[in-house]
């Protein structure tokens, strides 16, 4: 992993969206060149080589780890987008946020039985995107093979609700305790 210090890019916005919670802001972080380059460097480097077909991101700051990362494998970059959004037959999913609910959707023929699947995005809190998005793929036949995160929220114990459904290794680049 590199040597920068990816924390040091990341922002604490206290009370956003709403009272109580303390919203990590990647934003300084992706507008680095120096600091998204080793974000995105590390995630692809640590799933080389596994056979990665297609890398499914989260609207939207999904796209924007998802993307750079499905490039560097050398796969295809599938968005996972809000409902409403994806103009072909869709997949979709409901799930729980840490502050209440929300549906992804993907085009139903975005993944195949044949696609080896890396789910990225920003941040894990409390599981729920990584689980609807895990899902949405199942739908398809096509198989998970890992999740890639810059942020782990870890005293939210997201790898606690993951690990009743998905097995596969969830990597991170920061922990937050």
């Amino acid at each position: 992993m590199s040597s920068i210090d990816l924390e040091s890019f990341i922002i604490d916005i206290p009370d956003y969206p709403e009272p109580g919670v303390i919203f990590k802001d990647i934003t300084p972080l992706i507008s680095s060149p120096v600091g998204l380059a080793a974000a995105i460097d590390a995630l692809s480097d640590h799933f080389l080589g596994k056979g990665i077909t297609k890398v499914l991101g989260a609207e939207a700051r999904g796209f924007i780890v998802g993307a750079p990362v499905a490039y560097r494998l050398g796969a295809g970059f599938v968005p996972a987008r809000k409902p409403g959004k994806l103009p072909r037959e869709v997949y979709s999913q409901q799930y729980a946020l840490e502050y209440g609910t929300d549906e992804l959707q993907i085009h139903k023929d975005a993944l195949g039985p044949d696609d080896r699947v890396l789910i990225v995005d920003d941040l894990i809190a409390t599981g729920g995107t990584t689980v609807a998005t895990a899902q949405l793929v199942e739908k398809t036949g096509a198989e998970v093979v890992g999740f890639g995160y810059i942020l782990e929220l870890a005293f939210l114990n997201p790898r606690d609700i993951v690990a009743q459904d998905y097995d596969q290794e969830i990597f991170t680049l920061i922990k937050v305790d």
